[in-house]
């Protein structure tokens, strides 16, 4: 059963899976960050300090906290539009790596011509 577990754990997508939540709890840090240090500042200056976290509704002796609601649905969106950014911009620079390599690659007709000039050469050697 050890031996067993040991294969399990040890296998490269469990690693690789390790690794990614490791790296995406790390990554959520920053995009809080960037979320409650840096745009919500802004997005408060932009509609004049509002803060949706202090409403509330209050019902005989029920509290209904619909701001912090609010605000974490304006936290979310903007979360997933910086996301959203940051995989675009990734996106793209892949593309521009995979559109370097394939012009670095030969086509199929160069590759055929290479190999009848080489036919050709050694025909003539021979």
């Amino acid at each position: 059963m050890w031996n067993d577990f040991k294969k399990f754990a040890l296998k490269g997508n469990v690693l690789d899976l390790a690794v990614g939540v490791v790296i995406g709890a790390a990554f959520g840090k920053i995009v809080t960050s960037l979320v409650q240090d840096v745009i919500m500042p802004l997005v408060g200056m932009l509609l004049g300090g509002v803060n949706f976290s202090g409403l509330k509704l209050t019902f005989g002796s029920a509290v209904i906290k619909y701001g912090s609601f609010l605000q974490s649905v304006v936290d979310f969106f903007i979360i997933a539009f910086s996301i959203f950014l940051f995989i675009r911009l990734i996106s793209r620079l892949k593309k521009k790596e995979e559109v370097k390599q394939e012009a670095a690659k030969p086509t199929q007709e160069q590759l055929l011509a290479e190999i009848r000039d080489l036919l050709k050469a050694a025909a003539k050697e021979h």
